[in-house]
């Protein structure tokens, strides 16, 4: 699994009138990525093992969060760390990418890492998506305390596309906060895209499905718990759809009570839930 996908109850809620398809295995030959989380004081260690790799003939990608220094952020940024980098790993060829580069140059520093002409490309993330090198093994996010899981998972899909054992590693420092250790501790016990998107509603909450809001709760369920409830949601669609089968036209009478109550809602509710996006 490459892609972050949607966490299962919110799939049968948005898509209940379909069948939902659930792609939980790797492709034929791929191995599950190796995933650690150290801290920054262990970075020697950390470039003795990319170099390991280098040495065997592997690629490696190195995520910053920023492209330069903050003033109001203290956080590693891509125009240090690529000098640093272009100093410990003399002996290799580097690459450089981030969204400020125009086009043609993206395409170039890109073009040259796939080709293997670098062995280490040192980046935003730009190259969250749509970066196929199975020769890339090492997947480095600098400050990953800085990025969501969803993100994260993506960042580590662009490495373990080939046959051969690949690695991510989350770089962070000592002081984190509570939520920001379970998503380390999650993102190193699994592989798994729909386990991590669970994980994510149940930290970050499901948001406003009516608005811009992407996180917390902002509607009050009286019941329902969109990260609890999936067996229950999926049964409650069951149980909808022989009733639909059983009287498409709303005439039988042992389900008046329902079809009345279902009209009520609909006049007291006129949104228009289809134009949501």
């Amino acid at each position: 699994m490459t892609a972050t996908p949607i966490p299962r109850t919110l799939a049968m809620t948005l898509y209940g009138d379909l069948d939902v398809s659930v792609i939980d295995e790797l492709p034929p030959g791929r191995k599950p990525i190796s995933t650690q989380h150290i801290f920054r004081n262990r970075a020697d260690e950390m470039y003795s093992f990319i170099r390991r790799q280098l040495q065997e003939g592997r690629q490696v990608y190195v995520v910053y969060p920023l492209i330069s220094e903050s003033e109001k952020l203290d956080l590693k940024n891509l125009e240090d760390g690529y000098k640093q980098l272009c100093n410990i790993f003399c002996d290799y060829r580097l690459s450089k990418l981030h969204g400020k580069m125009k086009p043609k140059e993206k395409d170039e520093e890109m073009r040259r890492f796939a080709q293997g002409e670098t062995q280490m490309l040192v980046s935003t993330t730009v190259i969250e998506v749509g970066v196929d090198v199975p020769n890339a093994s090492v997947m480095v996010i600098e400050n990953a305390e800085r990025f969501g899981l969803s993100q994260l998972h993506q960042l580590r899909g662009r490495v373990g596309r080939g046959a051969s054992q690949s690695y991510c590693i989350l770089v962070t420092d000592y002081k984190l906060s509570e939520d920001t250790r379970k998503r380390m501790e999650i993102m190193v016990g699994s592989n798994d895209g729909f386990e991590i998107a669970e994980a994510d509603l149940k930290l970050r909450g499901p948001g406003d499905i009516e608005g811009t809001q992407q996180s917390g709760i902002a509607f009050d369920l009286k019941i329902a718990n969109l990260a609890r409830d999936e067996q229950l949601l999926q049964y409650v669609r069951e149980v909808a759809r022989e009733i639909v089968d059983a009287d498409a036209l709303c005439e039988n009478p042992a389900y008046r009570i329902l079809w009345e109550r279902l009209r009520e809602i609909k006049r007291r509710d006129n949104r228009h839930w289809g134009a949501i996006s």
